[in-house]
Formats: C-alpha cells, sequence, structure tokens
C-alpha cells in the first residue's frame, strides 16, 4: 500500500519519503511527445474556425431561407399575469394556422419577468394581410379561458414584425390581448 500512495505522490510532483523497510519501486514516468503543446494549439484553433464557420452559415441560413424583403416575424410578450396563466397560444396568418406552442412553467416565468418569444419567422408576400392570435389558458377565478386578437396590417418590401401582448387590465380585473406593430 506505501508503494501505490508513493507512487501516486511522485506521479503528482509530491515529495514522500518510502516507509522505513519498503522497497523503492521505480515510478514509470510520463513521457509527453515533443510537439505536443503545438499540436494541442492547433487544435484549439480548428475547434475555434468551427465555430466560426458554424455561425456564418446559421447567418447565411437565415439569410437565404428569410430574406429581409419577404421577412416576417411574430413574438409574444407578457405583462404580470396576476388575472391570467397563458397555456398556449395559436397564430393564423389570412385564417391558416403557422405555428402554435404550449408553456412550460419555466418559460412563464421568464415571459413574466420581460422575456420576448419570438414564436413565428416566415415569409410573407406584400400587400395586406390580417394575423389573428388566439389565447389559451386560465383566467380569473381558475375559469378556462380562451380569447384572441387580431390585426389587419400591410407587408411592405422589408421585414415586418408584429408583437401579441397579453397584459392585465386592473381598472376591469382582466386580461387584455393586443397586437402591436414595430
Amino acid at each position: 500500500m506505501h508503494q501505490s500512495i508513493y507512487g501516486i505522490a511522485v506521479t503528482m510532483g509530491l515529495l514522500l519519503a518510502p516507509a522505513a523497510g519498503a522497497e523503492e519501486v521505480p515510478v514509470p514516468r510520463t513521457v509527453v511527445p515533443a510537439g505536443t503543446s503545438q499540436l494541442d494549439g492547433r487544435i484549439e484553433g480548428l475547434k475555434k474556425d468551427v465555430m466560426e464557420l458554424n455561425r456564418d452559415l446559421l447567418v447565411l441560413e437565415e439569410e437565404l431561407l428569410f430574406p429581409a424583403t419577404t421577412q416576417f416575424a411574430v413574438f409574444v410578450s407578457m405583462d404580470v399575469g396576476e388575472f391570467f396563466r397563458l397555456d398556449g397560444v395559436e397564430l393564423l396568418i389570412d385564417n391558416e394556422k403557422v405555428a402554435s406552442h404550449l408553456y412550460t412553467d419555466r418559460e412563464l416565468q421568464a415571459l413574466q419577468r420581460g422575456g420576448v418569444q419570438r414564436l413565428y419567422v416566415g415569409n410573407l408576400r406584400n400587400g395586406k394581410h390580417e394575423l389573428t392570435a388566439l389565447f389559451t389558458g386560465q383566467g380569473p377565478h381558475e375559469r378556462a379561458y380562451r380569447r384572441g386578437a387580431n390585426i389587419a396590417f400591410e407587408k411592405n418590401p422589408g421585414a415586418k414584425y408584429l408583437e401579441v401582448r397579453v397584459q392585465d387590465k386592473e381598472q376591469k380585473l382582466q386580461p387584455e390581448f393586443s397586437v402591436k406593430e414595430w
């Protein structure tokens, strides 16, 4: 036992005297091939290059799939949420369902702390359109609640962003659902 502890200590660079009467066992030295630190540096450099290429490819992919002239995005935000607990959102553009999302407790906490969720990104041709957002959840007094908000808007050349928002209306003790253009 003393021999193995001694070997470990020597390997770690600690100086220990062998126990009385114990044989001194030679400890194999780890040989580091010359140029290993250069190889490690090259590997780290390659990893960095791969990460930069991956980032560039993602940017190019998004530009290709969603060109700035037709890009359309919808975001979801919440204010406090005392009168409404959001369970899910369904998004329709021109009466066609394009997105839906069911929320976890963690996602709701993030929204209530001021976070904004990108619910939909896509291409939309120029012209007049209608967006409808359907919210499901629990309203006042733990009742099932399903409400909607809609907006008619015009998509012009360039990116278009809309925000669907859930906020408390304290005067009415009810939630209010709205859509805002950015």
